[in-house]
């Protein structure tokens, strides 16, 4: 199946660094950072969380967040392997490693190793805090990067597949969730994925995520409710849904958040051409410049 871009972005292969400070550092990102990612993900358990044999009382129980710790990896290693192209061990090394994470797939195309093994029927109980969505987003960003790496299409088709099983549960159509992922990052993740297969499905769903947040009624505070505990202003304001995203004219809450959905913010924007939501995104950035940055040129862990 050929793919269509919807949009164009240049290639990390297209950029060469020579300059001696960040050459060098792109050189011992390939040399030792990334053998030394690989390598601690197998010590601790997250790659062969993938093989989906973890038992009650074992140790390296999968975590939350595991599967975002090795997508991130593997997206390194696609990167690293479109400037190296010619380094067979790295990609004999990324193509087991992904065909492990393919391998996780269920039948109905969900794929997380902790709610796979340990949490089997909480899929999607507790957006707040479980970061499935999160989790979701970074393998799609990975699998992208391992596509335009690689041109296989096994993970690439493998996260399609995820995208729309989530599609099929969250939206606003009869019989959906009207959630939305307590820490962003799909947003972008999901804009990727339109730009290399050409689905606009996607946006649409990026866009769901987008302009659902902070509505009445909300989400999260509905999900606290029942639970059993009770969400606060500041936790919504933490989490950036404490008004609709369009109302939305500073960075605020938890930084890394607010920045992943700014991120997706702006791709949905341009995607759908609207300028509405362009707008809002300028006004954040004025925002974070203006007032939020510090000296160092950082932005903190909050932004309140």
């Amino acid at each position: 199946m050929a793919c269509k871009k919807l949009f164009s972005t240049p290639e990390i292969s297209t950029v060469a660094l020579t300059d001696k400070y960040l050459s060098m550092r792109v050189e011992k990102n390939h040399s030792s950072t990334i053998p030394s990612s690989v390598a601690k993900c197998y010590e601790t358990g997250r790659i062969d969380a993938f093989k989906l044999n973890w038992k009650p009382g074992k140790p390296n129980q999968p975590h939350v967040y595991w599967d975002s710790d090795v997508a991130k990896v593997v997206e390194g290693m696609a990167y690293d392997l479109m400037l190296h192209p010619n380094d067979i061990k790295l990609r004999k090394e990324l193509d087991k490693i992904v065909n492990l994470i393919v391998s996780a797939q269920q039948p109905d195309g969900y794929l997380n190793t902790h709610f796979t093994v340990v949490r089997p029927k909480d899929r999607f109980k507790s957006l707040k805090v479980d970061h499935e969505l999160y989790c979701a987003g970074h393998l799609i960003e990975a699998a992208v990067a391992h596509f335009k790496a690689t041109g296989q299409r096994n993970f690439l088709d493998c996260v399609c597949r995820y995208a729309d099983y989530i599609d099929s549960v969250f939206g606003r159509a009869k019989g959906k969730k009207r959630g939305y992922p307590g820490h962003e990052e799909i947003e972008l993740a999901l804009i990727k994925l339109a730009e290399v297969t050409g689905s606009k499905k996607f946006i649409k769903l990026a866009s769901y995520f987008i302009n659902e947040r902070g509505q009445s009624p909300n989400y999260f505070v509905n999900e606290a409710k029942a639970a059993g505990y009770s969400t606060t202003t500041a936790n919504k304001k933490n989490l950036q849904a404490d008004i609709p995203i369009r109302e939305r004219k500073t960075a605020e809450g938890h930084a890394v958040r607010m920045m992943y959905l700014a991120a997706g913010m702006v791709d949905v924007a341009i995607a759908d051409n609207d300028d509405e939501l362009l707008d809002c995104c300028k006004a954040i950035f004025d925002n974070l410049v203006e007032k939020r940055i510090f000296l160092t040129g950082g932005i903190g862990c909050l932004l309140y």
